[in-house]
């Protein structure tokens, strides 16, 4: 397990940016993929990003590419979410996921939420139009 916080969150106009922060604590954070998910009052928990161990490897929802990225630095214990030109339906909270995941790979994977054991406290993100 590893313990996650995450910060960065806030209001925002529409077209404006805002970067997502999630430190973990732990030595092994290196081994660990990261994933990026967010829920919207009344709505699923859904997936936005992920990226894989070494951060050579990353995923996207289709409402977030181009627009949203998501990095990692593994010296920091740190993964990211830069978000640009955030939209009103980009409003949520976000939740920071750590998984093992050397047991699959690809888009179904890294996407399903059921694969990520460790779970921030989500920060929420609010983008008023």
């Amino acid at each position: 397990q590893v313990q996650l916080v995450e910060s960065g969150g806030g209001l925002v106009q529409a077209g404006g940016s805002l970067r997502l922060s999630c430190a973990a604590s732990g030595r092994t954070f290196s081994s660990y993929a990261m994933g990026w998910f967010r829920q919207a009052p009344g709505k699923e928990r859904e997936f936005v990003a992920a990226i894989n161990w070494s951060g050579g490897r990353t995923y996207y929802a289709d409402s977030v590419k181009g627009r949203f990225t998501i990095s990692r630095d593994n010296a920091k214990n740190t993964v990211y979410l830069q978000m640009n030109s955030l939209k009103p339906e980009d409003t949520a909270v976000y939740y920071c996921a750590a998984g093992s995941l050397y047991y699959c790979s690809g888009y179904g994977c890294y996407s399903d939420p059921g694969h990520f054991g460790s779970w921030g406290q989500g920060t929420q993100v609010t983008v008023s139009s």
